[in-house]
């Protein structure tokens, strides 16, 4: 049977997470007068938290640190060193969740490539491990929402990529039976070998050209390269 049912992953595959965190930091860097906290530099303020940002989505892909530990822990954990109290990286925390989802900055050829695959009739899906309260704010604001049909969050089906669980209950909420599907993502393990462990096609969207040591269906490095595919 030919693929008709393709999901994508939202963070760093379609809206550039980077770009938009680093709009929301330089904004927080300057209302809250963090230079006067004793972080000289915007660039450091960025590079201190992107650094404590990565090791706790990492433990929270795996299950070792919370939601709430995640989202208002993580600004304190990143500059306790630098005398940033708690009450004051919670507020940071906040206000950094309530700015960062409104910012629309997207994946190079993002909705060119969507409006491609909707052009041949492919129906298109959102499999993120995103929180549910923001990741659909991201889908409206950037313009992206028009184009899916399902907007699926690891908080709404209790359970995150790369478990198969994930993706089994992703496919019950499509409706989807025995229909083959397509999974498309930046995260090497928990988008693509994670569809593939579930007879899904596994596609790696590799923008940096990382290697791949392990073999998979396609690797992209340009969102373009879809047409090649599909």
């Amino acid at each position: 049977m030919e693929i008709r049912h393709i999901f994508f992953d939202l963070d760093h595959t379609l809206w550039d997470f980077e770009a938009n965190s680093r709009q929301a930091l330089e904004q927080l860097y300057e209302q809250y007068k963090i230079k006067e906290m004793g972080i000289e530099s915007l660039a450091t303020f960025i590079d201190i938290y992107e650094a404590e940002n990565e090791r706790s989505w990492a433990l929270y892909r795996v299950g070792k640190m919370t939601k709430h530990d995640l989202r208002y822990n993580r600004f304190f954990r990143a500059f306790e060193q630098q005398g940033i109290t708690k009450e004051q990286s919670a507020e940071l925390g906040e206000e950094y969740i309530r700015i960062s989802p409104h910012n629309t900055h997207l994946m190079p050829g993002a909705i060119e490539a969507v409006e491609y695959l909707k052009s041949k009739d492919y129906i298109l899906h959102i499999l993120t491990n995103g929180f549910e309260e923001v990741q659909h704010i991201k889908m409206d604001k950037s313009g992206l929402k028009p184009y899916f049909d399902e907007v699926i969050t690891s908080d709404q089906i209790g359970v995150k990529k790369p478990d198969p669980i994930a993706f089994h209950k992703a496919k019950e909420l499509t409706g989807l039976n025995t229909e083959p599907i397509a999974m498309i993502g930046d995260h090497l393990e928990a988008d693509v070998l994670g569809a593939m462990n579930v007879g899904w096609k596994g596609i790696y969207y590799n923008p940096e050209k990382e290697e791949v040591k392990v073999d998979i269906h396609h690797e992209l490095h340009h969102l373009d390269d879809l047409k090649g595919i599909f």
